[in-house]
Order: C-alpha cells, then structure tokens, then sequence
C-alpha cells in the first residue's frame, strides 16, 4: 500500500454558534497511532504515515483521534474517538516449503497408483489467497512418478506412475513445486510465488517372478514338414533379483492338449512332439510358464505363437467334378466349359497352375484343352457334329501341375454330354435311350401306348378295391358268426336237487333245436362211446340211449356250413359238461370224479364229421342235472 492512502474520514459537531468568533471551529489531531496513521486537520480526513502496512506483522490498529473547537487555540474545548483500522489482506506471499527435502521409501513391486507420501507448502496469505498447485519439474521422475492436490489439506500426493524397478534404479529424486493459483500483479516484483522442494524416494528389493525377454510375448516359425524333435524356437525368462535364481520352464497343458510340443525345463528350447500339418492347423498359440527353482510360488505366463510354413505336398485338384453338355451339331472352336482348379497348399510366391490333356487323352480327335494362363483352362471342341446314339458321354482327362517345389500334378476327369438340342440351340434331352424311342415310334404308337397303360392301371385299381370290399365284408359277418356261437355259462348250479338254478330254454332259442322225435330209437355204437354215467340218463325210460334227437341237428348244422360259402373256413368247438348224481366226497360238484374216471371216450364226436361251423349244447329234458358249466 502506497505512503499517505486515505483510510477514512471522522467529523465532529460543535453546539456553538459557527458566526460567532471561533467557538464553532473544529481542528482535528492524532492523539495515538500516529506512527501509523495522520489526519488532516482541517478536513478529518485519515491517511496511512507509512508505505507498507504489514497484515501478517499486524492487522488491527486502535486511532484515537481529538477534534478542538476554537480552531485549536488556548482555551478551547475538545472531544475524541478511538477509530479502528482492519488490515485486508492481498496476496504478497509467496508459497514455502518447511523443508528442502523429504524422503519416502516403497517396494519394488508396489502397484501402479500406489501413494509414496505427502507433503505441503505454507503461506502467510490468507484465504483464497492460499491456494497451491504442485507439479513435478524434472523429467525423470514426471515418467515415473505424479502428484496430485489434496482439496482439502492442500497437500501435495506423490503417486507411483509406472512399475519401479530395484535392479535398475535404487533411488529416485523427484523436483517437487508448489504455486500460488491467485496472483496479484501488483507484488510480481517482490519475488517469484513459487517454491520447490526434492522428494528422494528409495526403492527397496522385493522377491519378483521371472521375467520374459520379449515381454509381449514371442513368435516363432516352422515347416511343416520339420521332423519329430526338431528346434522351434527357444523361450528366455530371467530372475530379476539381485539374486538371479535359476528358472525352469514348463508348457501349460491347457493350451496344448494334443502335446504337439515339448520344451526342456532348464533350456527352453521348444521342440516338435508331433508331425505337423498346416492344412489342419496353420497357427499354435501355446502358454510357457516360468517359475524360480528355490521358490515356486514365483511363476509368470507367457504366449509364444507358432506359425507352420507351408511346404508343397498337396496336389491341385480340379475346383468340382466338373460335367458339360454340347449340341449334335456343335461347330468346331466353340467353347463347352472353364475349368478351375484348387491347392489346399499356399506358397509364399503365390499359386500358379498349367493345364494338359492326360497322355491317355493326347490323340483325342474331339476336343481340345486351351490355358487361360490365370490359373484356369477352357475346353473347346475340336470337330463338328457328335452323334448321341453312338456315344452320348465322352469323358475327357486333364492333368493340372502346380510350380511346387517340388512339382505336384492330379488328374481331374471332365463329363460332357452329347445332347439333342432346338434350332435355337438350347438343350432339349440328354438321355440317349429317350432318342432310341422316339426316334423308333411315331407320335401315334406313342399316344396309343400312353392310352393302354392308362387302362390297365385304371383295371388294376378297381379289382383292387373289390377284394378290399369283399374281405371286409367277410369280415362283418365272421364277427357277426363268433358273436352268434360262442357261449360261456359260469353258472353252477345249487346242487343236484337244483332243478331251477339256470333257465335251459335260452339255449334252444339260441340254437333252434327241432321238436324231439319220441319214435325214433337209433342208437347204434354211439351210446357205447358215451361215458357210462350219462348212458343211464339219455334213455327216455331208462332203457336205450335216444341219439336221434342230437345226431339230427348236428347234420342239419354241418350241410349249412358247407353250403354257407361266406363262412370263414375255421371250426368252431364248444362243449357242455354234465354233473353226476352219486359224488364220491358228498359234494355238489362231481369235479374230482370225472377228472378220475378213465373210461370216458369222446371218440364219438369224430363221426360226425371234421368241420363244424356250429356245436350245438346239449339239452337232455327232465333231469335234474341239466344246469351244466
């Protein structure tokens, strides 16, 4: 601040008349502070006594001052104030730090962003005037190191910028500044608002894992056709320690599961397990692993990518089983077809391929092969007029030859068809055998012929569809028949005075039995071949057996089967079991009787005849067994 600034102005009031003599005029003085500050007599008007007014010295001052009337002469009465005089402050001050240097110390193997220290500048300023900036100045450690502000403490933040080697560096001095953000011009030439300080950061040892030589990560090559063991590079890693441990070296299975590479553990020379085929796989991206010999759990990865270079053994082939197709009446010169060709090998210089007839081909009078020269070939014809009834298929041979080395050559086969073709000249039939016919049979014969064979499928269908009518008709009435003759009567009666238990007149309304006939006495050997129990029992008076009545419906039955031609050929058999009247066991059932009795001879039955459509039941009326099962 400039000597003699006005600060402020004070006034005093005097009662007295102002027109009479000097009562009323006030002179005004400093009674303290005038070291500092003066006021002006006449006007109160406060000015600083000095040229600079130090606010970090003092910045407050108590100024008494003293206002006389009567201008100040003897006899004259007076008054005095105190004024208070605040110092603002303005940025003069440059920042400071305590110390010239600091020193910090962090491992090798801190992290990238890792904070080494702090440290801060002061300032006598105040307020906003005390706002820094930091920044590193050298070089060096501006690659290696940053600083940041803290906010709220206005500390300087010195972070790790990149990986801090012990081996190559021990030691690191970093040229820290401190700078005012708010300067004021006015005090520019008092001196630089800026200070700096050296922070020494020692960087201590720390057991690393092997490092790869390159560390990216290596690329190697190898022919295909390299044999089993053979040298495919060699992977390098070293201890970085000051102790420099010995390394081993592995492959990480996972990324070569088939073992196509071996490496020696102490070496790390990569050499082939197996036989290589760039065709199936043209890169090998495998992982090595390196690992301290005194301290596994030091290990680091590396991938090493394995080009395969290409080697000629596969022969060009043609690009696809080519076929063409040419009119009879093709003209000499013309052009059937371009033919390409493919090599599953890829020669550094590029694929380059010649075309020739096969020497099996080289007298062929029909077609002829011309090479582009860009890797394809066309095939013209050589003559004019082919005739598909005397050949209607040439095969043509061709050998293709690639540049190797060494040479490698295939030979593809070309398909042409001879075909009839419109005047236009496209392809109507290729088929020589159509020719043959339609060449042989007028419009008419081939009309007439189409006519028949429609006929004769139209035949072939509808006595098809009247067999099918007629078995399902068939069909219907066997199930109708099966539903008609087949009985099943569970029903035991209540004992052999039961003459009620089951109601007989269903079965002959079933079966229609004829009226019994009381005259007729034919007996014959059938009653011998009956069992002895129902001899006794079959005779209407006790005496000879009455088989008429049976013997007539069975006959009657077996001459309407045979007549009835829709009847399915099969026999139909049904039996009805009586119970006796003497049981051995006092039961109701005579089961256990007729399973024991040996006489029993059904031989009868194989006189009436060997196809029954229908068995009629058996009815024998007024006996009381007549409930059979």
């Amino acid at each position: 601040m400039p000597k003699r600034t006005s600060v402020m102005k004070v006034t005093a009031w005097d009662a007295d008349d102002p027109t009479y003599g000097s009562s009323a005029r006030v002179v005004y003085s400093v009674l303290d502070g005038e070291s500092f500050f003066t006021v002006d007599r006449q006007t109160g008007l406060i000015r600083t006594a000095v040229a600079d007014l130090d606010r970090e010295t003092q910045d407050r001052y108590e100024l008494v001052v003293m206002a006389t009337d009567m201008a100040g002469q003897m006899g004259g009465l007076s008054g005095s104030t105190t004024v208070t005089i605040v110092i603002t402050d303005v940025n003069d001050n440059p920042p400071r730090f305590p110390q010239k240097m600091y020193q910090f110390s962090v491992p090798e193997g801190a992290a990238v962003g890792t904070p080494v220290g702090r440290v801060i500048a002061t300032d006598a300023d105040m307020g906003e005037n005390t706002d820094m900036s930091y920044l590193i100045k050298d070089e060096e450690g501006g690659e290696l190191f940053k600083v940041t502000t803290d906010g709220d403490t206005q500390e300087a933040v010195i972070t790790i910028k990149k990986p801090l080697d012990f081996e190559s560096k021990r030691t690191h001095n970093v040229v820290v500044e401190a700078v005012n953000k708010h300067v004021d011009p006015r005090f520019l030439e008092l001196g630089s608002f800026r200070d700096q300080t050296i922070v020494r950061v020692s960087v201590t040892d720390a057991d690393e894992p092997p490092v790869f030589l390159p560390a990216e990560g290596a690329i190697m090559e190898v022919q295909e056709d390299a044999r089993l063991g053979a040298l495919v590079g060699t992977a390098t890693a070293k201890d970085p320690d000051k102790e420099n441990a010995p390394v081993r070296f592995s492959i990480d299975r996972s990324t070569d599961q088939e073992q196509i590479f071996h490496i020696d553990p102490v070496s790390g020379s990569i050499t082939l397990g197996k036989i290589l085929d760039r065709e199936t796989a043209g890169w090998h991206n495998i992982t090595v692993t390196a690992v301290e010999a005194d301290n596994v759990s030091q290990i680091s990865h590396s991938s090493v990518s394995i080009r395969i270079l290409d080697v000629n053994d596969n022969p060009p082939e043609l690009a696809r089983p080519y076929e063409a197709s040419i009119c009879e009446d093709a003209k000499p010169g013309q052009l059937i077809h371009t033919i390409s060709v493919v090599d599953r090998d890829e020669p550094q210089s590029g694929q380059r391929f010649s075309f020739t007839l096969a020497p099996e081909a080289t007298n062929n009078r029909h077609f002829t092969l011309w090479d582009v020269k860009d890797n394809t070939a066309g095939i013209r014809t050589q003559r004019s007029g082919f005739n598909r009834r005397e050949q209607n298929v040439y095969l043509l041979p061709i050998l293709v030859v690639d540049t190797g080395p060494p040479a490698l050559s295939s030979t593809g086969t070309l398909t042409i068809h001879v075909c009839g073709c419109d005047p236009e000249g496209a392809i109507q039939s290729c088929n020589a055998t159509a020719y043959v016919i339609s060449a042989s049979l007028s419009p008419g014969a081939l009309i007439a012929l189409l006519v028949c064979m429609l006929i004769l499928i139209v035949l072939v269908l509808l006595i098809l569809t009247l067999k099918r009518h007629r078995k399902g008709q068939r069909m219907s009435e066997d199930e109708e028949d099966m539903r008609d003759n087949v009985i099943k009567y569970n029903d035991e009666g209540g004992g052999e005075q039961d003459t009620q238990a089951y109601d007989m007149s269903a079965l002959r309304n079933l079966y229609d039995f004829p009226e019994a006939k009381s005259g007729s006495s034919e007996s014959g050997p059938d009653l011998h071949a009956l069992p002895q129990w129902i001899q006794g029992r079959v005779s209407g008076d006790g005496g000879a057996a009455d088989f008429s009545l049976f013997k007539g419906y069975i006959r009657k039955k077996v001459e309407q089967a045979d007549a009835d031609l829709s009847v399915p050929p099969y026999d139909s058999f049904q039996t009805y079991a009586f119970e006796g009247t003497s049981s051995p066991a006092l039961s109701l059932s005579s089961i256990h009787t007729l399973s024991t009795t040996s006489e029993q001879d059904f031989s009868y039955l194989s006189d009436w005849g060997p196809r029954f459509r229908q068995l009629a039941g058996y009815y024998a009326p007024g006996h009381p067994e007549e409930e059979g099962s």
